[in-house]
């Protein structure tokens, strides 16, 4: 019982949701994909991926958390089209500052599916943008991604 509580200490409450919804998805995707033969099938492929998705949805809520004491900044951040490049997926990211001073952002991307699921999670820095600017930046994904993608902001923060 320690170990858990440590965990919620080290993630706070919303981290701790965060990782039991990531669990969630990952034995929601491995169940899917069905049982292998041991010969490297479908579970094994879902496997990879889920393991892969758990990981970067990880290591996006680490820099989240590295971030608590930033402000809510959704409203300033806009994404471009989603491009391909050898299967990665990017997409352009602008940041506007209407703050006088300049300010640096956190922004958590996502990469889903045409059915809307999460394929990939990404956090971009997007530091130093002067108050009253705008700043570009690329999200790119960590994998090579199939299909019709789309990208949304799962959050933005300022600091």
């Amino acid at each position: 019982m320690a170990d858990v509580r440590g965990v919620r200490d080290a993630l706070g409450a919303r981290g701790v949701r965060g990782a039991a919804a990531v669990l969630f998805v990952t034995a929601l995707a491995v169940g899917a994909a069905g049982c292998s033969d041991g010969d490297g099938g479908p579970s094994d492929a879902a496997s990879k991926a889920a393991g892969v998705l758990a990981s970067a949805t990880a290591e996006a809520q680490k820099k989240v958390e590295e971030f608590k004491a930033g402000t809510d900044a959704k409203s300033d951040v806009r994404l471009g089209d989603v491009t391909k490049d050898d299967g990665r997926a990017t997409v352009p990211v602008t940041v506007t500052n209407d703050a006088p001073d300049s300010k640096s952002y956190l922004v958590l991307v996502a990469f889903k599916d045409s059915g809307g699921n999460r394929l990939d999670t990404v956090a971009l820095n997007v530091n130093d943008v002067d108050g009253g600017a705008s700043k570009k930046a690329d999200a790119r994904s960590h994998r090579s991604l199939d299909g019709d993608i789309t990208a949304d902001i799962v959050r933005a923060l300022r600091h």
